[in-house]
């Protein structure tokens, strides 16, 4: 998961769609690996040890099913696609319509944009 934060530029977490995602993923199993450039010690105060904080956005990916993109960090705008092949499962939901869903198809990725027609 990337983003935790309600919104990119702070680490307020009040009403922040990552506690709701979070919250449905762990109770379906799910095993959720997350980045943020601000929020990881509001996050981890408020959710804890429910999911594993990791130190790069890239991290956040090794062997993960999808990439969930929660908040719209400026870091995250750009994909590095070469940095994601460590991926299980080439999959992305993007919470915030900031990817091309041509160019990440075309790079091999089922895509999923959150909202947009």
């Amino acid at each position: 998961m990337w983003g935790l934060s309600f919104k990119p530029n702070t680490d307020d977490m009040r009403e922040a769609p990552a506690l709701v995602l979070i919250d449905k993923l762990v109770t379906r199993g799910a095993e959720i690996y997350a980045y943020d450039p601000v929020a990881m010690d509001e996050a981890q105060r408020r959710i804890g040890d429910k999911i594993t904080y990791v130190d790069n956005p890239y991290d956040a990916l090794k062997n993960a099913d999808a990439l969930f993109l929660v908040t719209e960090w400026k870091e995250f705008r750009v994909l590095n696609y070469p940095n994601m092949d460590s991926m299980k499962n080439k999959v992305i939901f993007d919470g915030r319509n900031i990817y091309d869903p041509e160019e990440v198809r075309g790079k091999g990725f089922s895509y999923y944009s959150i909202g947009r027609k």
